[in-house]
């Protein structure tokens, strides 16, 4: 499987255990800006089965300097077409705002993911996504859709948590993914320490939501039968 880091802020490749000066000079914003191949820039990880290509904060640059490039909102899918091939699987990592990354990545996607806060703002930012992903899909990527939701940072001393979860599945029923992530303090402290949550501590109850929604995952996603056991490091790597 491939992770493309797509965020400038780089967590999914420092949460990996990659260190930024590891890549700074061959990173996925020299893939966008076309300096590199996406080749040149795939990492190996420590985890089996599962490759990156980071991120640094370079990307902040790439929106200003792709606005007047000729198909700029292809230029991912472009260069991931070259070695799709070789992966099963390649997930993307967007930034948490809809500027030119994200478009390029919903353009690249087959299937997109939300992960949602359980907290008022990410009601009306989730409200905003799904609008640009529709345009999206009927003027760009046809092939488009909405795989689920993943409700996050669930607080369950907070009736306000309580409220969001319960709005968003009235409105959404079965794209709404049944495993819900808690606020939990190992989930906080794993990318401190370069380290998935399965292997900072796989007991946590943050882990074991984690499990839950990739096995969840497996079955919406990738049409596995619900009785297939699935390994920990590979549910990890979903």
């Amino acid at each position: 499987m491939l992770l493309l880091d797509l965020d400038p802020q780089g967590n999914a490749s420092s949460g990996l255990g990659l260190k930024k000066y590891e890549y700074q000079d061959a990173n996925v914003y020299h893939v966008l800006i076309g300096e590199k191949t996406i080749e040149e820039t795939i990492r190996v990880t420590s985890h089996q089965n599962l490759n990156v290509v980071p991120a640094n904060p370079d990307l902040v640059g790439a929106e200003i300097e792709l606005v007047d490039t000729p198909r700029r909102e292809f230029r991912l899918k472009d260069a991931i077409q070259s070695i799709a091939h070789r992966y099963d699987y390649v997930l993307i990592d967007c930034p948490p705002s809809l500027g030119l990354l994200t478009l390029n990545a919903l353009t690249a996607a087959n299937t997109f993911v939300v992960p949602l806060q359980c907290e008022y703002y990410a009601l009306e930012g989730l409200s905003q996504l799904l609008n640009t992903a529709g345009l999206i899909k009927k003027n760009i990527n046809p092939e488009l859709r909405i795989e689920g939701i993943v409700l996050t940072m669930f607080d369950t001393r907070n009736n306000l948590s309580h409220q969001v979860v319960s709005e968003i599945q009235t409105h959404f029923g079965d794209k709404v993914f049944k495993s819900i992530i808690p606020r939990n303090v190992r989930l906080s402290e794993a990318p401190s320490h370069g380290q998935p949550i399965i292997e900072y501590d796989q007991k946590s109850i943050g882990a074991v939501k984690y499990l839950e929604l990739a096995e969840e995952l497996d079955r919406k996603v990738f049409g596995a039968a619900v009785e297939k056991q699935t390994q920990p490091e590979e549910i990890a790597s979903v």
